[in-house]
């Protein structure tokens, strides 16, 4: 087991410096000078001497292979530059808006566990039935509504119609707990609405597949109560492909939550990203795309564990 968390760990760490890598040629292989770039506005040339400072202060007049260990080492250090807008550390601003992503997604997370798994472990015990098909056309329906539109009908729904929930905003934890848990409620319903909607089709599929194995049929045989076999039995086996398919989703969300944020005006990393690529701010911008790829690698880290801890046949092979 030590052995396969070595190897995992040390892919991901391979990963990292692959993506970090990438992120730093495409920025050289673009045709044109990056300073040039980002200082045009329309057909209008930029100033040379501007574009010569900004060059110095990109340190673009390096060699290529001083530009790169430097900016390698930069990013030890979690030093992912300053911002060309108004000269703030970009990891100052990572670290400010970060949390309130992953407050989101973790918060949406639990929610579509919490309830995608019983309803999918229902729908599948229960396969053919009422409770079925209510289960299964539902997350039809929320795979094949786009978030903003389901943001926009639970504004209209929760806070405009019945007025049970704020429309939208921030108030930080430490200011006012109870009315920042009341603005997180809308978005991460909506957020955790499409992902629950992937638990449950996925909890019921991978139950209804282990219920046809052999080993279950067995126990069945045997006169264990169903309560009990499905607990310790089918759960167990069926939740792998569950944790793996949401962990993937998790992934998905930290890149994919741009207009749900923009919905609620919830201040996170995706707002950020948006005002970073419209000013053309080369260092936010390389900043969050790094931060972003670095927390899917780690997602998919912790996924391959738990897969591990679950799965016998994960630590046999390792």
């Amino acid at each position: 087991m030590l052995a396969y968390v070595a190897r995992r760990v040390g892919v991901a760490l391979l990963m990292v410096w692959l993506v970090a890598t990438i992120v730093f040629l495409l920025l050289h292989i673009v045709p044109g000078d990056p300073a040039e770039l980002l200082l045009s506005t329309g057909s209008t040339a930029p100033d040379p001497a501007a574009v010569a400072s900004l060059r110095e202060k990109l340190g673009l007049n390096a060699p290529l292979h001083v530009q790169y260990w430097d900016y390698l080492t930069g990013l030890l250090r979690g030093d992912l530059g300053a911002s060309l807008q108004d000269g703030t550390p970009v990891a100052e601003q990572v670290a400010l808006r970060l949390p309130r992503t992953l407050e989101l997604i973790v918060t949406a997370a639990i929610l579509a566990t919490g309830i995608g798994i019983p309803v999918g472990v229902r729908a599948a015990t229960h396969a053919g039935g009422l409770t079925d098909r209510i289960a299964t056309g539902l997350a039809a329906i929320a795979l094949s509504t786009p978030v903003f539109v389901i943001g926009t009908l639970a504004i209209l729904l929760f806070a405009q119609t019945l007025k049970i929930a704020p429309a939208g905003g921030y108030v930080a934890f430490a200011e006012d707990p109870l009315r920042h848990l009341g603005l997180l409620v809308l978005p991460a319903l909506t957020v955790a609405a499409p992902l629950t909607a992937v638990v449950v089709r996925m909890t019921r599929s991978a139950v209804l597949e282990v219920l046809e194995r052999d080993f279950v049929r067995a126990v069945r045989a045997r006169g264990v109560a169903p309560r009990r076999i499905l607990a310790r039995h089918v759960l167990r086996s069926a939740l792998v492909p569950v944790v793996t398919v949401t962990g993937l989703e998790l992934g998905t969300l930290l890149g994919g939550t741009v207009l749900v944020e923009f919905v609620y005006n919830w201040p996170g990393l995706s707002g950020f990203l948006v005002r970073a690529v419209d000013a053309r701010d080369y260092p936010e911008v390389v900043g969050i795309v790094l931060t972003i790829s670095a927390l899917f690698v780690l997602l998919n880290l912790v996924v391959d564990l738990v897969n591990a801890v679950l799965d016998p046949k994960v630590r046999l092979s390792a």
